[in-house]
């Protein structure tokens, strides 16, 4: 069982000199220490309360405290009080893309973002799993009106000097093991740019933000990871007015954001999408961003969801039906189990579940109406998408000869019944169909091709998609399958288009050769590619090619408009990731750099070598938002054919479905109401292609 070694701070009697007093952050404390004392083993927790939690005092407790967790162990740290921020200058600005550096305001002065981050990172460093939960102003960067109370100190001019970090400073390699261990994980009560608040609950003062990770925990089964405390923390942190975004860092498919809260467990991910009660009732945080209809007017038949039982996407039974309220959840039913379509608005299939419909679709979220059951209002559901509106990629068998071993009835039957259970919960895929003539294929077509003990996957034009796929052996159908979702899937993020939208144009993605000029920049050429050369070996000399160093930027050229932005690498080996630049907001007249400003390397893929006339293809796609996205579903590994990494990260998605993220759009704060006039946030999209070249001599 793992051992919980926490440092909790809580600053309430700030000296004038430093911040304005805040009521509720001792409170908070006292309700964490409540929290791990009902967690076992748990030592002794130590905690700094007001005064005499001092800059030297924090950083003594997370250096020498918490860094007596080790392997297996888990490092909490837990701060409470006013948060800052001020201008950031030079490098940092590489790497502070809205143009302010933050700190947590201790009893005598800042403890800057980068400092308190390079102090985890060492705790990290030994093996332990590390959680930061900050509950102040400006939290997301790093690291409190009344009625509500803003956790926010302005900065000081003395502290423009105090505990200097460069932006590089170095970070603690990391031990290999479990995903998740080694690493840090952060729960911020608001984004980088936003103040958190404080409020009164029951008569007592609280964070809004723990107040609402507490109630959570108290209230929900066991087993919920910190992704769904995040999400159903949120949810009531909107209820309660939503003039803040709390925030979870890394959120990264499989990895520390899926491990269980506070307790023992491997990463877990029952479902992308998450159902919760959000300020407007059920929601599920997916929307218009991967192409459901937009609007009030989408209507139900736009989505379904349903709900992913725990028990079966862990490899046990089935749930039963109950006539009760559920033990565990608190569920419930209404009747019977309803019985709708499983795999498309179009299936005839039919199958039993807690079923959701979509009721009004927004950018970045669905609100739901559940079927035949009630929701118990404090959870959180894993749900998967089961239906949706988007047409779905073709396919059309090429009569051709076929194989002795092939499957019983014949390659078409097999692959039809392939297809019927493609889909989540074994149910039809929503994301393929399969056409006889040719002449009613959709917009992406797959031909597949039998030759002998192969099956080729052509494009209209007889190209292929990928290598030829075996068909020999028993299973071997339905990685066809799961090759034409990986296909369909990859494209559907390269081709993601919105309609008309205010916010196109606004950000301009800058690539040019890494040390030039800023505004020396890389154009495309005739065919609309940018172009990317490596560099050849001096004469007579034998080196390598070198591959091409460049530098990617993102830049907000909006005078009022602060966006959220995303980067993608879509790969000519059908995959995608979000390394370059995960997911940012950028403040007007800012640039966000990709890898913080460290030069991208486009070097050709592994056991693609770099000889004269090799070349590779990147797609970068820019998502551009006013309201944060999630970024679960954008990583797609490289199709290889005999790889059982083909399938999608999502433990269900072979729908294949871009699902957005929880992070509805926020009333009543500045930098949203100014410019959201409809009732759905904004958001667009640009994509450049590169090709990458090895010249010829």
């Amino acid at each position: 069982m793992t051992t919980i070694h926490s440092l909790l701070v809580g600053i309430d009697d700030y000296p004038a000199g430093v911040a304005p007093r805040l009521g509720g952050c001792l409170n908070d404390i006292a309700g964490v220490r409540r929290l791990l004392a009902g967690r076992v083993p748990v030592p002794g927790p130590r905690v700094l309360l007001d005064r005499e939690a001092t800059v030297e005092a924090v950083e003594h407790g997370i250096r020498d405290g918490l860094g007596e967790a080790g392997p297996g162990d888990t490092a909490l740290f837990w701060f409470s009080g006013h948060g800052t921020e001020a201008r950031a200058h030079g490098a940092d600005l590489l790497i502070e893309a809205t143009g302010h550096n933050q700190a947590l305001v201790c009893a005598d002065g800042p403890l800057p973002d980068k400092r308190l981050r390079a102090l985890l990172d060492g705790v990290a460093a030994r093996g332990a799993h590390v959680v930061a939960v900050l509950d102040c102003c400006f939290a997301g960067g790093a690291t409190r009106d009344t009625g509500l109370t803003a956790r926010f100190a302005p900065a000081r001019d003395e502290w423009a000097s105090a505990a200097p970090v460069s932006a590089r400073e170095a970070v603690p390699s990391r031990p290999a093991g479990p995903p998740g261990r080694g690493e840090v994980l952060l729960l911020a009560a608001s984004r980088a740019y936003q103040p958190a608040h404080e409020a009164f609950f029951d008569g007592r003062r609280h964070g809004v933000f723990t107040h609402a990770v507490l109630g959570v925990v108290r209230e929900a089964p066991p087993g919920l990871t910190y992704r769904e405390v995040l999400s159903a923390a949120d949810a009531r942190v909107q209820c309660s007015g939503g003039l803040q975004q709390p925030v979870l860092f890394p959120p990264g498919p499989g990895g520390v954001a899926d491990l269980p809260f506070l307790t023992d467990g491997v990463a877990r991910a029952d479902g992308a999408h998450l159902l919760r009660h959000g300020a407007a009732g059920w929601e599920v945080d997916c929307g218009a961003g991967h192409g459901l209809g937009e609007g009030a007017a989408a209507g139900a038949a736009a989505a379904e969801f349903a709900v992913v039982d725990r028990a079966v996407a862990d490899g046990g039974p089935a749930e039963a039906e109950r006539s009760g309220p559920d033990a565990a959840t608190g569920d419930v039913p209404a009747g019977p189990g309803p019985t709708r379509t499983g795999g498309g608005p179009a299936s005839g299939n039919s199958r039993p579940g807690r079923l959701l419909t979509a009721r009004t679709v927004l950018a970045d979220r669905t609100l739901v109406d559940p079927v035949g059951w009630a929701p118990a209002p404090g959870q959180v559901y894993p749900v998967a998408l089961t239906a949706l509106n988007l047409p779905a990629a073709t396919v059309t068998v090429v009569p051709a000869d076929a194989p002795a071993s092939g499957p019983p009835g014949g390659f078409e039957d097999a692959l039809a019944r392939a297809l019927a259970t493609a889909g989540p919960g074994g149910g039809p895929s929503p994301l393929l169909r399969s056409v006889p003539d040719p002449r009613d294929a959709g917009d992406l077509h797959f031909r597949l091709e039998v030759r002998g003990s192969a099956v080729h996957v052509l494009r209209r034009d007889g190209s292929r998609f990928v290598a030829p796929l075996p068909l020999s052996a028993p299973g071997d159908v339905r990685r066809i399958v799961d090759c034409l979702t990986h296909l369909t899937r990859w494209h559907r993020l390269r081709d993601l288009t919105p309609r008309p939208s205010p916010l196109d144009g606004l950000v301009r993605v800058e690539v040019g050769p890494w040390g030039a000029p800023s505004d020396r920049l890389l154009v495309p050429d005739g065919s609309g590619e940018i172009v990317c050369a490596y560099t050849p070996p001096a004469a007579g000399r034998g080196d390598a090619p070198q591959p091409p160093l460049l530098s990617v930027r993102l830049h907000n050229r909006s005078p009022d408009r602060t966006l959220w932005c995303l980067l993608l690498d879509l790969t000519d080996g059908y995959a995608g990731h979000s390394t370059l630049y995960p997911g940012h907001f950028i403040a007007p007249g800012h640039t966000g750099h990709a890898l913080d400003g460290e030069p991208v390397r486009f070097s050709l893929p592994v056991g693609r070598p770099p000889v004269p006339g090799a070349e590779a293809r990147d797609w970068l796609k820019l998502i551009v938002a006013e309201c944060e996205l999630n970024t679960v579903p954008f990583h797609l590994p490289a199709w290889a054919a005999g790889s059982a990494g083909s399938r999608m990260s999502a433990p269900d998605g072979r729908d294949g479905v871009l699902r957005f993220s929880q992070a509805p759009p926020q009333p009543g704060t500045r930098d949203l109401t100014a410019v959201n006039t409809r009732p759905y946030g904004h958001w667009t999209t640009r994509t450049l292609a590169l090709r990458t070249v090895v010249p010829t001599p």
